[in-house]
This record gives structure tokens, sequence and C-alpha cells, in this order.
């Protein structure tokens, strides 16, 4: 586990986390000494919890589709009825559906809106009423993409919701500040997972040289944000977009 715990007695609620980004968040937040609740779609989180709980910390994993509110109101209310309060939310969940405009469906189009920037506004308004209830401030942390500021072709669905995300992020800042709730926004940029995985070492080349710091990022380097948002030490920061990225956005 982590050694300052500068999460102690804080209770995070990560989406998505069942693997790549979300799960290094996850892992990170526990790390640090937060009690963490994991959401997926499939068992994926779950693994994730086991491991959290086996290296000492506390995790509880609620499977759900957080692109539906009523989903999204057991996950909240599962986290508050296992530690008592919600300090920390973040929106990770997200799902791709590429291709030109001209060959997108309809139903390419609602599924990533739904997944990316729905789930967003679905659980930031389920998890602000105990964040408000406790008095004690909350951090909200929202996934963009530098997809979402540079814009990127056969990502249009992709690009509007990870856009979409960021002005939300902005709106929601100026909303809850008065309460001493952050808001910010994390915009990786090619990161290693699964989604990166397939690609050919000439692909992953022609990435590698379009990124000034000369190689691509980890889970962990975004976790590492992550964790930094969720802490004290970010407590006088709200609103920004926070580019992780080599670089690559200059």
């Amino acid at each position: 586990m982590g050694l300052d715990k500068r999460l102690e007695g804080k209770v995070a609620v990560v989406t998505g986390a069942g693997r790549g980004i979300g799960r290094a968040i996850a892992l990170r937040l526990a790390a640090d000494g937060a009690s963490v609740v994991l959401n997926s779609l499939s068992e994926s989180a779950e693994k994730v919890a086991a491991e959290i709980t086996a290296a000492g910390g506390q995790a509880i994993a609620v499977r759900g589709d957080v692109s539906k509110s009523e989903d999204v109101a057991r996950l909240i209310e599962s986290a508050t009825a296992a530690y008592g309060r919600l300090d920390i939310l973040v929106n990770n969940a997200g799902v791709t559906r590429d291709n030109l405009l001209l060959r997108m469906s309809e139903d390419d189009w609602d599924t990533v809106m739904d997944t990316n920037l729905k789930s967003v506004y679905l659980c930031c308004r389920a998890a602000v009423k105990p964040m408000l209830k406790s008095r004690a401030g909350g951090r909200i942390i929202n996934l963009s993409s530098i997809v979402g500021l540079t814009g990127n072709a056969g990502q249009a669905n992709y690009a509007a919701s990870k856009a979409g995300i960021i002005g939300f992020t902005k709106a929601l800042a100026k909303e809850l500040a008065s309460r001493q709730v952050t808001v910010n926004a994390i915009a990786p940029g090619f990161i290693v997972t699964d989604m990166t995985a397939g690609l050919s070492e000439e692909a992953n080349q022609a990435l590698v040289k379009r990124i000034p710091l000369g190689t691509l990022g980890t889970p962990d380097d975004v976790a590492a944000v992550a964790a930094f948002l969720a802490s004290d030490e970010a407590r006088y920061i709200t609103g920004q977009t926070l580019t992780v990225d080599g670089g690559m956005t200059l």
C-alpha cells in the first residue's frame, strides 16, 4: 500500500475501474488510504477489489451501467451504505465506436455519448448530494482525452463526448466552488492500455514520433495525477483540465 496515506478516511467511487486507467486509479487511491467503490459492467471490478483487499485496503465492487440512472443511484447508495460518506468521484467509464462520420451509425453516436458523457452527468448529480450533506467538501475528477482538445479523424463521437466533459467540468466547478467541492478533468494522451495494445510496431513508432517525451504514457502516470487532484494538496485547483500526454498537444 501507499507510503503517506494522504487519503486516509476518504471514500472514493471510480467508474470503469475494471481495467486500464480506471484500475490504476482505483489501486492508487486505495494505496493512498481511501476506501474505494469500484464500478464496471463486468466482473472485472470485483477482481480489482479483491486485489485491493488482499493488499490490506478497503474496497467493494458494484456492477452496473453508469449510463442508466437506476444503476448510478445503486452505485452511490452502495458507497454511502458501505462506508457512510462519499468524498471522491472519478468518472472514468468510456467506450469508443470509431468510424468516419458518413459511416457512423446513430447507435455508434448514442452509445459513445451515453457511456462517456451522460454517465458523467448522472454520476455527478447523484454523488453531489452526499458530498454536500457531509459539509466536508469533495473532489470530482472527470476523465476526458486529448482528442477532446484536438479532435481526431474517425472519432467525431468520441471527440464530442470528451470535449463535452471539459465544458461540463468548468460549469460544475463554478456551481460547487462555494461548497468547497472541486471539479477537474484529466486529458490523457496515448496511454499503454488494452486499447493501444493492438497497434502494430509501425503504428506504435509513428505515434511515439509525435510525442516530445518520446514514449507512450502508462495508466500509473494518469493515476498519479488523479491521486493528486483527489488530495488536500489540490484544494485550490478547480475547473481545470490537466493534460497527461508527454507534450503531444504542445
